[in-house]
């Protein structure tokens, strides 16, 4: 067991949470937290963060950064799986490859877009796991860069990120990113009936709009945001 699993494990169980509760409250599987309590499992500081939430309790005492020796263990449980044998070594320019095949179940990258969805200005690794990232499947989460400060009244502001998930049926109260009349805007979208819905913005103050659910087009729904300082 490594020095981060042990960590973990000692905290979850002294706060009286079993694997499984741990696991659906960060949205993965329980193998998973098995695994990274076992030291399977390279973490990064986004879910790390998150555990120490969740447990609350503080891990900073503990370097919780994978160290040069625990990655050293890691690369070599991991190369007993992917080393090819000497009979059939592969050729040099495939090495990259092999490690990339070797971690990419762990860790994804997810693009960031701005409100067309077509242009991304950067990514943001995400930990990967039975192809879900955070309960969602992996080809319908992404990030997206807030274009400006119509959600103010919600902490929503320009240049925040905001991780989202793509939807087709509209959740109510939920915060989306919708089209309505050729644009794309970010609105909670309240039900009124099987035909309407109340559009709410906030820029210093309430601003409520009725649209017809089938004049609106759902882009995806903002799960979490992360403010920028």
């Amino acid at each position: 067991m490594s020095r981060v699993g042990d960590k973990i494990k000692q905290t979850r169980i002294n706060a009286g949470i079993t694997q499984k509760t741990l696991a659906k409250k960060l949205g993965v599987a329980e193998k998973f937290i098995n695994e990274v309590e076992m030291g399977k499992r390279i973490l990064n500081e986004a879910l790390i963060e998150k555990i120490a939430k969740v447990l609350n309790t503080d891990l900073n005492d503990v370097n919780m950064v994978v160290t040069d020796e625990d990655l050293k263990k890691e690369r070599e449980i991991v190369k007993k799986v992917y080393e090819p044998k000497k009979s059939e070594a592969a050729p040099k320019g495939e090495t990259d490859e092999v490690w990339n095949q070797a971690f990419g179940s762990v860790l994804k990258n997810v693009p960031i877009y701005d409100y067309s969805m077509t242009k991304t200005s950067g990514y943001k690794e995400m930990v990967l796991h039975s192809n879900k990232i955070e309960g969602h499947s992996v080809d319908k989460v992404f990030y997206l860069k807030i274009e400006n400060d119509d959600m103010a009244g919600f902490r929503i502001t320009e240049g925040d990120l905001a991780f989202c998930h793509s939807i087709k049926d509209i959740e109510n109260n939920s915060i989306c990113l919708i089209e309505l009349n050729d644009s794309r805007i970010i609105r909670q979208v309240k039900k009124l009936d099987s035909s309407k819905v109340l559009l709410i913005s906030n820029k210093g103050s309430v601003k409520t709009e009725t649209a017809n659910v089938k004049d609106i087009k759902l882009i995806g729904k903002l799960d979490r945001l992360e403010i920028v300082l």
